[in-house]
């Protein structure tokens, strides 16, 4: 997906503001496996995700709980990182090759201060993580396994063909065992 329709897809901004901000962008690509960022420690940058797939997960002493996955147009960001310039919680790893967009975030809050349709669009950008976070919260803590397949498969069906089953059900809640058991009751 292109800078031009990611920026878009968040906060639509004036072509000024646009130009502003995009001048402040670069192109980077990494090879599948590789570690984007990695949990306890400040990243400074913002990445939007141009084309491949990313996971986000935090390890524990017997496995990684996968917290997220981002695709094409999303952004990936330490939002810990991002808001407090602290170290954050999630360590991201590439599932596929992927090509992103990259902001060092000191530039972008310097452009908040500059260009208030910018400010505006970190403003929904914020909101917008914020709310993806509550609603996986919410799924997680209110809904059961089999609720919460379904509403991957309804909302992003592309996952079950681009990720190892054993992180869909790390993401989900569940042993790999009961995905499967899930998986043989719906078929």
């Amino acid at each position: 997906m292109e800078i031009h329709k990611i920026i878009n897809s968040i906060f639509p901004i004036p072509e000024v503001s646009y130009s502003n901000i995009i001048q402040h962008i670069t192109a980077v690509s990494h090879p599948k496996g590789f570690c984007l960022m990695e949990a306890d420690k400040i990243i400074p940058y913002i990445y939007f995700l141009k084309k491949g797939i990313v996971r986000a997960y935090a390890s524990t002493e017997n496995n990684d709980i996968t917290l997220w996955f981002g695709t094409e147009g999303e952004p990936v960001v330490s939002m810990k990182s991002y808001v407090e310039n602290k170290p954050g919680y999630e360590s991201i790893e590439l599932l596929e090759d992927c090509d992103f967009y990259v902001l060092e975030t000191e530039r972008l809050k310097n452009l908040f201060n500059e260009d208030i349709h910018i400010a505006n669009w970190g403003r929904k950008f914020a909101e917008r993580e914020l709310v993806k976070t509550e609603e996986l919260i919410i799924s997680r803590q209110y809904k059961t396994a089999l609720e919460r397949y379904k509403d991957l498969m309804k909302d992003k069906p592309y996952l079950l063909q681009r990720v190892q089953l054993g992180h869909i059900a790390s993401y989900l809640g569940m042993s790999q065992v009961s995905l499967s058991r899930i998986r043989a009751e719906i078929k």
